[in-house]
């Protein structure tokens, strides 16, 4: 299975969950860590003066006691609500554990080798992701690749809160209007979600579908209308 891009694909988008790491990952993984270590941490950085803007983030009802906080965060992530200072935070949490080697992100094996010979080739490799810019940053710091840290490769990052929601296309056309010097033609969106791929279409960038081991099976009726690639090393950019 290979899809084609033209040629003149200059910039490459790439989201995460689904994409370059198992969705297990973020669910079976950071999750349960961001609530195992929660506890502990509004215990002793509760008054710290590098944790309390992520707690004066949260609503005035949530930040009145620890307890309050602890409880509307479990509440948000167990509905996997996607919002900006619930993300902030547990970006903050897992910077904790990446930094102690307790978090790893398990990439697909594609994924280092084609993001390194995309920019050795003069891509623009960028990350789009519902997870803060922060956690995607640490995610990509501290990765199972050799050498781990995979960010010197990524030209820019995007989240909801600088580009909007992944699936509209007024997002992805904002994303192109930050880097002008790549039309939005030139773009190339992979992600393992139809409608933010539908909505990077619609927006006028190229874009493909990644079928990933552990993905959800694929809505009914997108094999066919839309490129699709298990592999980065299937995405063939025309010369």
């Amino acid at each position: 299975m290979t899809a084609s891009a033209s040629s003149d694909v200059k910039a490459i988008l790439l989201d995460i969950e689904g994409t370059v790491c198992p969705i297990s990952f973020v669910k079976d993984v950071l999750f349960p860590y961001a609530l195992r270590v929660l506890p502990e941490t509004l215990e002793a950085q509760w008054d710290n003066p590098d944790f309390v803007k992520y707690k004066d983030a949260f609503p005035p009802e949530y930040r009145k006691s620890k307890d309050d906080l602890d409880v509307h965060t479990r509440d948000l992530m167990a509905k996997d609500v996607k919002i900006a200072y619930l993300k902030s935070l547990q970006g903050y949490l897992w910077e904790e554990g990446y930094a102690a080697g307790h978090l790893k992100a398990p990439l697909f094996p594609d994924v280092a080798v084609k993001l390194r010979t995309w920019h050795q080739n003069g891509f623009k490799i960028m990350i789009y992701s519902s997870g803060s810019v922060p956690a995607q940053k640490l995610l990509f710091k501290h990765t199972n690749s050799e050498p781990s840290d995979l960010t010197p490769l990524i030209s820019d990052w995007f989240d909801t809160v600088n580009a909007g929601l992944k699936t509209e296309a007024k997002s992805y056309q904002t994303i192109a209007e930050s880097h002008p010097e790549v039309p939005v033609g030139e773009w190339l969106f992979l992600s393992d979600n139809v409608k933010e791929v539908d909505a990077a279409i619609a927006a006028g960038m190229q874009s493909m579908v990644v079928q990933r081991p552990g993905n959800p099976e694929l809505p009914h009726g997108v094999i066919g209308r839309l490129p699709l690639i298990e592999s980065f090393g299937q995405v063939q950019i025309r010369q």
